[in-house]
């Protein structure tokens, strides 16, 4: 299934937009369904391995760099230069954060749009922004964990690991998987303390239920790249008196409307959101059925108190309004670029969708409407010092992060009357029994002084 069905935020499907889409992967004029994978020679090394930071690809040409000079976007806005080809290809070399970074730092259609966790800021990490990318520090590059083989990369969202219950990988000896946490610290991470032990001990029980990230990465876009939280495309087609397009940004230059795609609220320093996750993750695909109130889910980390695999990690929940079939009741694909029923340059929702569906080889009534709809993308970067993890009472606190999950009976967040009675006769027990064995000791200390 991969990508290629599912509906999503940012663009509204693949299939409908191939070409910008695919932009980012590493194949050459994968613009429609028939690319062939066995083609070696549709195979861009040079995205991954240019060490000149000078190439890169057409947002909208399926993979292409730029061969001419070309203005995107369309409407003014700046120029792509032709890369030096014949340079680039003469300084290939090992992957970095930058050349992983120039397609995942800028998913979703900008620098920190998507993830949250990933932004160019991590390109010069500080300790304090990521212990692992401390370019002072450890300075691993995302090839350290997201290890290969094959060119087949560990660590797929759309493949996630949610309790590594193998503990630490041995390169060349093991599975070969280093995109877990566990990988490296193992399933006991926090080192006892002879002074303290009942604490570690402690700390080390929570991994069964709790997710490194959890604890480690107390927010996230907090390296001065802000994130999208939220665009409506209920908003979008809007032009102004000259009758031309609309972009508007805030002070720090953040889009916060554009006619092709609506408002979009942006955030930074942000809180995590906490759910059980077990690692199965369902997808909303084209034309299935809405079948729950709003906001509807696009996709789903399934898990629950209780579940042997699950544990309680972060996400970021991307929130939004976007187009249906109003008519079959389903989530519509639409067409954002390529060709004039293309929303961005028709401003037709009806043939947006249309276009769109009759790619995906789905019906489309003809009655477009729009619904509140989520998506939830996991964190797991931008892990902060140790001395900035979370504290017991983030949690065990009435009102705390973990206030409206699922769990069961969690100590200083949740009341019960019997373990409340139970807990405070134990108090009283516990007095009771120093009062007797005091008075007990005070009347023989006294009889033995009148013997």
């Amino acid at each position: 299934m991969g990508k290629i069905n599912t509906i999503n935020m940012f663009w509204g499907a693949v299939v409908s937009n191939h070409a910008r889409c695919t932009s980012c992967h590493i194949g050459y004029g994968w613009k429609d369904d028939g690319f062939d994978f066995t083609a070696e020679e549709n195979v861009d090394c040079l995205v991954c391995h240019d060490t000149t930071g000078t190439y890169k690809k057409f947002p909208t040409d399926a993979g292409h760099p730029p061969y001419e000079d070309k203005p995107f976007p369309e409407d003014g806005g700046g120029v792509w230069k032709t890369p030096d080809l014949g340079q680039v290809a003469q300084k290939v070399g090992k992957t970095s954060r930058e050349t992983c970074g120039a397609c995942h730092f800028y998913g979703g259609g900008g620098d920190g749009v998507k993830h949250g966790d990933l932004d160019s800021s991590l390109a010069g990490a500080t300790r304090g922004l990521d212990v692992h990318m401390d370019k002072d520090g450890l300075d691993l590059s995302c090839a350290d964990c997201h290890v290969s083989q094959g060119h087949q990369f560990s660590g797929s969202r759309y493949a996630t690991t949610a309790k590594d219950t193998h503990g630490i990988d041995v390169p060349g000896r093991d599975d070969g998987s280093r995109a877990t946490c566990e990988s490296c610290h193992g399933n006991e991470p926090h080192r006892t303390n002879p002074h303290r032990p009942a604490v570690y001990e402690r700390l080390n029980g929570h991994v069964d239920k709790v997710a490194c990230q959890t604890c480690h990465i107390p927010e996230f876009a907090r390296g001065g790249v802000a994130t999208k939280t939220r665009v409506d495309w209920s908003t979008a087609g809007r032009l102004g008196t000259d009758g031309r397009s609309i972009r508007t940004r805030d002070e720090k230059g953040r889009e916060t409307y554009a006619t092709a795609r609506g408002e979009s609220t942006w955030g930074e320093n942000l809180v995590p959101e906490y759910a059980w996750f077990n690692g199965t993750v369902r997808y909303t695909l084209i034309g299935d059925k809405i079948e729950k109130e709003e906001p509807v889910a696009l996709n789903d980390y399934e898990g629950g108190a209780g579940e042997p695999g699950a544990r309680i990690w972060p996400f970021k929940v991307m929130r939004g309004r976007q187009p249906i079939d109003a008519g079959n009741g389903t989530l519509a694909a639409f067409k954002l670029y390529g060709g004039d029923a293309a929303f961005g340059v028709s401003r037709d929702w009806d043939r947006a969708i249309e276009a769109a569906m009759n790619e995906a080889g789905a019906p489309f009534s003809g009655e477009n409407g729009f619904i509140e709809t989520t998506m939830d993308w996991p964190v797991t970067h931008m892990v902060a010092p140790r001395e900035q993890a979370l504290d017991c009472d983030a949690c065990h606190s009435r009102d705390g992060r973990l206030e409206g999950l699922e769990a069961p009976y969690m100590p200083g967040r949740d009341r019960s009357g019997l373990i409340d009675l139970l807990g405070w006769l134990a108090v009283l027990a516990a007095i009771g029994g120093v009062a007797v064995h005091g008075a007990a000791r005070l009347v023989l200390s006294r009889r033995r002084r009148n013997a």
